[in-house]
């Protein structure tokens, strides 16, 4: 558990890198990449040639007896929601970090990014129950709060439910947003909720897996437990059907989440715990312009 002096400091390397990161790479990509609510009328301003003359206004025209156009914006005020799988699995990383170590850190980027665009950022932490929630807020504090929730909270419960999470954020918020979902989606079918989701929202799975995940090392009889159930057994990590069927496992899970966020219309990124997520995240945003 980290002490208080530890999670200060945690908490502002975090701020410098994150916002170091978005202020040179994400602010421009960010606010291509996701469209605000629509136009709102700004002001009135004389005609100049190149206006759309479907804009002309008529009653402001005829008053001081020259052409007048109407100017609109965009709306850009958006919400952000960070689902965050918050289970015993997020704690398992055997290279170069733990799965839970990476989603803060994207966290962090995504909603120091949203911040900057002046957008509102909240979030739900998640294991077989709701471990927090915290409402959509604007500014720099509110931010930083929810990287100290990422990085403090003991979770409950050590299962995953993502269908109780999804189906929790449909009911509690209304609006219209930008919804990451950060886990390694290890869990059952979660179609309905993410199909509801992603009719109302604009929704991106970040889908977060370690290289052991996919294969098991050649390291003989060993005695494993799932994280979160607390089962044990012992599995003959050099037998050749063994090392097959938990690749198969890994193959089976990342298809049933990909066919998933496929018929939500929702996209899916793939981040390993070895990944460059830097370079992933802008790679999105760019081809989400």
């Amino acid at each position: 558990m980290l002490t208080t002096a530890e999670i200060k400091k945690k908490v502002r390397e975090l701020e410098i890198r994150s916002k170091k990161l978005t202020a040179h790479l994400f602010t421009g990509e960010y606010h291509s990449a996701f469209k605000g609510r629509g136009m709102s009328f700004k002001e009135v301003r004389e005609y100049q040639h190149g206006d759309d003359t479907r804009f002309i206004d008529w009653n402001v025209s005829a008053r001081f007896g020259h052409p007048y156009s109407k100017l609109f914006e965009e709306e850009r005020e958006l919400t952000m929601m960070l689902l965050v799988d918050v289970s015993a699995s997020s704690l398992f990383g055997t290279i170069h970090q733990r799965k839970k170590d990476l989603v803060t850190e994207v966290c962090a980027v995504l909603a120091f990014a949203a911040a900057n665009n002046n957008d509102k950022v909240g979030a739900i932490l998640f294991s077989d129950r709701i471990e927090s929630y915290i409402p959509a807020k604007k500014g720099k504090e509110h931010v930083l709060s929810i990287v100290r929730q990422l990085l403090t909270l003991e979770p409950k419960s050590k299962g995953t439910d993502l269908n109780a999470a999804v189906r929790y954020f449909n009911n509690a918020v209304k609006q219209k947003s930008i919804v990451f979902i950060l886990s390694d989606f290890l869990v059952e079918k979660y179609d309905d909720p993410l199909r509801v989701a992603g009719n109302k929202h604009d929704v991106i799975g970040i889908k977060v897996y370690d290289k052991m995940d996919m294969e098991l090392p050649k390291a003989g009889l060993l005695q494993v437990e799932d994280a979160e159930t607390g089962r044990q057994q012992w599995i003959d990590t050099g037998n050749a059907l063994v090392q097959y069927n938990y690749a198969q496992q890994f193959n089976q899970t990342e298809e049933a989440c990909r066919n998933s966020f496929k018929k939500a219309g929702a996209d899916l990124i793939y981040l390993r715990t070895d990944d460059d997520h830097v370079k992933l995240l802008q790679q999105f945003f760019i081809k989400r312009k």
